[in-house]
């Protein structure tokens, strides 16, 4: 097994292994970040119902304008997003979450 097939299955593992004791519902969905070089991606999934409640990205509209430069993957995109990503949710009427800090 070479050197990137081992790193890729520790990722996968300690992922199953989060995933296992994290579960999202409609009341207290579960908060996944994906964070690229470019821009960082929000998401609340039901996984009850399998369904996606809400999906937020640097890369919409609302956070576009705030920001002043192109890059969408540093820390002022990350809170702008999370701001949005916050008013969507409240407006669903979410208050709680569950964080999925993935693997």
């Amino acid at each position: 097994m070479g050197k990137t097939n081992r790193k890729e299955a520790g990722i996968k593992n300690r992922h199953r292994r989060v995933r296992k004791k994290v579960s999202g519902t409609d009341q207290r969905p579960r908060l996944s970040v994906h964070r690229s070089s470019k821009n960082i991606y929000l998401q609340l999934t039901d996984d009850v119902n399998n369904k996606t409640l809400i999906g937020v990205s640097s890369l919409d509209q609302q956070v576009k304008e705030q920001l002043e430069s192109k890059n969408g993957g540093n820390v002022k995109a990350a809170v702008l997003t999370g701001q949005v990503l916050g008013k969507k949710a409240a407006a669903k009427g979410i208050s709680q979450i569950v964080f999925d800090k993935g693997g």
